[in-house]
């Protein structure tokens, strides 16, 4: 296949990316490069673009001679949507169905998307599942389930295959080292922890010890982008024309932050000595996927999503990376 990746120099994308070349296929990144960066495209080609330039999208999907669509683009902070949700409608919201809508121009059928854990209601009982309630909490969720719902609708109406893929929590970088996690203002709570263990951060926060966990910090499912951009090759490949299915990527295991930064410590070997901070307004205190769905239907499973995996190839990443790629182009 040819594969437009939307946001394809981005942390997700850009791994997903270069999966999807390993296996066989042309790939052609689009991004804007706002928080994306050319150097973790690996060579791949880079249409830079505007999400919401539909002319741009058609253009390089006819030019390109594109079968699928990969969408990561997106802003992604929580904190940010908050602030300024009118960004988030714009980018998630309207780009996303200027995307909709090149397709549709030009013919392109098949589609997978990047959605998120964030369009549940987090008082849902835990592990979630695709058929939890849901209920977004903050501009980002709401923004992203409305974009699972534009691509529900055209699909049906104009015989997309599609796949909405809900990530708990992404994290990891390539085993050797040379790719990983690297934004502007970063906000996950596995690269600060890394940058902490660097000395490139003052401090580490644990926002509440109280939580009704069995150690009182939050739990959450991380999952090693490895097994995530199987995940989305597979979904790529099993699309029906006219159907959107809806898949949970977790690995089901919760891990506190307590328990992450006691693994950190072994893989680093660093006593790293953190600061205990007060609850943040909007946090859940646990999120588990239940991702029995796409085990079933397409055979995946995790494989590289221990959390000493996913820490130990965060680590090579950073200390070989301490500035990231250096330089944003």
């Amino acid at each position: 296949m040819r594969i437009l990746a939307t946001g394809g120099a981005g942390y997700v994308g850009s791994h997903c990316l270069r999966r999807f070349r390993a296996a066989g296929h042309e790939v052609v990144a689009l991004d804007d490069l706002s928080e994306g960066n050319s150097d973790a495209l690996g060579g791949a080609p880079l249409v830079r673009a505007d999400l919401q330039d539909r002319a741009a999208l058609v253009e390089a999907m006819t030019a390109h001679r594109i079968d699928a669509v990969a969408h990561f683009g997106a802003l992604i902070s929580v904190p940010a949507s908050i602030s300024d949700p009118q960004a988030y409608w714009a980018v998630n919201g309207e780009g996303t169905r200027c995307l909709l809508d090149a397709m549709v121009e030009t013919g392109v059928k098949r589609l997978v998307v990047s959605s998120t854990a964030a369009v549940y209601d987090h008082h849902a009982p835990m592990p979630l599942s695709e058929a939890s309630a849901l209920g977004p909490a903050t501009p980002y969720g709401s923004s992203k389930l409305a974009m699972e719902y534009m691509v529900r609708d055209y699909a049906a109406a104009y015989g997309l295959s599609a796949a909405c893929l809900r990530y708990f929590n992404a994290a990891g970088a390539t085993p050797d080292g040379g790719y990983g996690e690297a934004r502007r203002i970063e906000s996950h709570v596995v690269p600060l922890l890394m940058e902490f263990a660097l000395g490139k951060r003052p401090s580490f926060k644990v926002f509440g010890t109280d939580w009704a966990t069995r150690d009182g910090s939050c739990i959450r499912d991380f999952v090693h982008l490895d097994d995530l951009s199987d995940a989305h090759l597979m979904a790529l490949d099993a699309g029906q024309p006219g159907r959107t299915a809806v898949y949970n990527l977790g690995t089901g295991n919760g891990t506190s932050v307590l328990e992450l930064i006691a693994a950190a410590r072994q893989v680093t070997g660093l006593n790293l000595d953190v600061e205990h901070a007060p609850r943040r307004p909007g946090d859940p205190a646990t999120l588990v996927a239940d991702a029995t769905a796409i085990r079933r239907d397409l055979g995946w499973t995790p494989k590289r999503s221990s959390i000493q995996e996913i820490l130990a190839d965060a680590w090579a990443w950073h200390k070989s990376h301490p500035d990231g790629y250096g330089t944003w182009t």
